[in-house]
């Protein structure tokens, strides 16, 4: 038999292989997708005439389109067996690699313990808008996980911990509606449904419920679940979804009390509070007549903002001083409206003589009654030195009790309505300290100056859309020209930045331009250009979030914005890269 009749043969039966094993793994995929909720008592729709809700689309697992994954790395990657071995495997995240220059592959050659060393030494940083969009791109971009010391799991519960921390909510949105299944959906979800009951906006907090698949046997969710179809009337639907969750055995005497009533299937509820989860104390306040509930310092702390946001604490009527310190305590972690604690402060009595005191006489007083005489005093001062002088006396009351993020903010704000040409010299410095400055400035019109090379034209190519090379290389001709005539000109660090990233985008540089030379005293850390060669990139991404930290661009010296630059040329991430560019070289009006 000739060579080509043989793999003619051996094609054939290959092919003839690989269409059974298809077929039957369609029909193993069919069986597994089963909706539990139309599998269990299938008649009983059919025979109490109940119409169920419309079936959701399902969702399909994003696309990732390999061929443009791997332009970083030419070398084979070997892919561990706890990665190949389980074939249902499935990648999780929102941004698909090369959207960003990043890889597959981005994490495969790290320690797991390193990835988790430099995301505790993040959260210790307050990022700035650059750092956090550098870190979410890195940490949410589809990808395989390390193959030593952090497992897939545990990788994912990094993540998500985090989303949750930062209050995430649009990505956290966005997460769940790109990802079908994974572990930690129900954390991600009960977030979701808490976060919306705790600012009383239960309706929206229902059409987050969609994103539960029925197919998670998480009771919590099931639970709320079957509210919402109260809430929204499909009472027969409610009712079927209430007696699976009972018959399953998983649902409880408390929950089953209070759907039943609001379902009219009992005429009375238990006036009995329960406080163990947000879903509990909210059906508590919405079943039992002349609600009260006194929280304490163990309340959760959506337990308080609902109470806030419900108008369930009536600031007028607080008098006892424990339940002010408790107040206090809850604005400091977070779970008490800031705002409210200067409502309490206002609502104190004070004699004129304790004000015109008040910074004598507040030191004699407990610390909230002493910070509400000061506060009180401040407001009524028209002398600029002296509310300052009060006001930062009220700093140091709240720093003193540990309360500093009461008082942090609107200090800020406070300050910010000074005209600072009215600010006395000795307060100058404290003042501009304790300035918030914003994080969304608006970026200045671009001015070019074609006698300094990274101001010149020539900066163009990134700071605009869709301009050609050899558009650049004519403009950089026409500069260095102009340049070049300057005979006292000094390349800096921002030229050679300029000059080597051009040349790593293939432009042609003016033949007796020595970048090598211009360069050779400027340094790049051996740690961080280790990680670019080993293909480390998403190891080497968290150390650029670490060293960018609460920094921006146009702050960063340019030593350090020329190694950043350098090793993202190496690594060619160039969208991070042009960002940076963008924000670090231009003179903008």
């Amino acid at each position: 038999m000739s060579l080509i009749k043989l793999l003619n043969s051996n094609r054939n039966f290959f092919t003839f292989v690989f269409i059974g094993l298809f077929f039957f793994q369609s029909i193993f995929a069919e069986e597994k997708s089963v909706d539990i909720w139309n599998n269990k008592n299938q008649t009983k729709p059919e025979k109490n005439n109940i119409q169920q809700e419309p079936k959701q689309a399902t969702k399909q697992e994003p696309k990732i389109d390999i061929s443009k994954l791997n332009q970083n790395q030419n070398e084979l990657i070997t892919i561990s067996d706890s990665q190949t071995e389980n074939s249902d495997v499935k990648l999780v995240g929102l941004y698909d690699p090369g959207q960003n220059d990043l890889s597959l592959e981005m994490w495969m050659r790290t320690n797991g313990e390193l990835i988790k060393q430099s995301l505790k030494r993040i959260e210790k940083i307050k990022l700035s808008k650059f750092s956090e969009e550098i870190f979410l791109n890195t940490i949410l971009t589809y990808s395989y996980s390390p193959q030593k010391n952090l497992t897939e799991k545990e990788f994912l519960k990094l993540k998500i911990d985090w989303l949750v921390k930062n209050n995430k909510i649009e990505i956290i949105e966005n997460f769940l509606n790109k990802n079908l299944e994974f572990d930690g959906k129900s954390k991600l979800i009960k977030y979701l449904v808490d976060h919306y009951i705790s600012s009383a906006n239960i309706s929206e907090g229902c059409e987050k419920a969609d994103f539960i698949n029925k197919e998670i046997k998480d009771k919590y969710l099931e639970k709320f679940r079957i509210y919402c179809l109260v809430l929204n009337k499909k009472q027969e639907e409610a009712i079927l979804n209430f007696d699976l969750l009972r018959e399953e055995g998983r649902s409880d005497k408390f929950f089953n009390d209070k759907i039943s009533f609001l379902l009219g299937l009992q005429e009375k509820t238990s006036d009995k509070i329960s406080d163990k989860n947000l879903l509990n104390f909210y059906l508590s306040s919405i079943t039992i007549d002349g609600f009260k509930y006194e929280p304490t310092n163990k309340t959760d702390k959506n337990i308080w903002k609902f109470l806030v946001a419900s108008n369930l604490i009536i600031i007028d009527e607080l008098e006892d001083p424990e339940t002010i310190k408790k107040y206090e305590v809850a604005a400091h972690d977070g779970s008490f409206d800031k705002e409210k604690i200067f409502e309490i402060y206002m609502s104190m009595p004070f004699s004129i003589n304790q004000l015109l005191n008040a910074s004598t006489i507040y030191q004699g007083l407990e610390g909230y009654e002493g910070r509400a005489l000061i506060y009180q005093r401040a407001l009524l001062s028209d002398n600029i030195e002296n509310k300052l002088k009060l006001f930062f006396l009220l700093k140091d009351s709240f720093d003193k009790d540990k309360l500093n993020n009461i008082f942090k903010d609107k200090l800020s704000e406070i300050l910010k309505e000074i005209d600072p040409s009215d600010v006395p010299e000795d307060f100058k410095k404290i003042v501009e300290k304790n300035i918030i400055t914003e994080e969304n400035v608006e970026l200045g019109k671009i001015k070019f100056d074609d006698k300094v090379l990274h101001r010149s034209k020539v900066i163009k190519i990134f700071t605009e859309d869709d301009i050609k090379k050899d558009k650049v290389n004519k403009d950089l001709a026409s500069v260095y020209k102009k340049i070049k005539r300057n005979k006292k000109y000094f390349y800096s660090i921002k030229d050679i930045m300029l000059l080597e990233t051009l040349i790593a985008d293939g432009i042609s540089i003016p033949s007796d331009l020595d970048v090598k030379s211009l360069s050779k005293d400027l340094t790049i850390p051996n740690t961080m250009e280790s990680l670019i060669e080993e293909g480390q990139i998403g190891l080497f991404m968290l150390k650029l979030v670490e060293i960018i930290g609460s920094d921006d661009i146009e702050n960063l010296d340019p030593e350090t914005l020329y190694f950043i630059n350098n090793l993202l040329n190496k690594g060619k991430i160039k969208k991070v890269r042009n960002q940076i560019l963008n924000l670090a070289l231009p003179l903008r009006v």
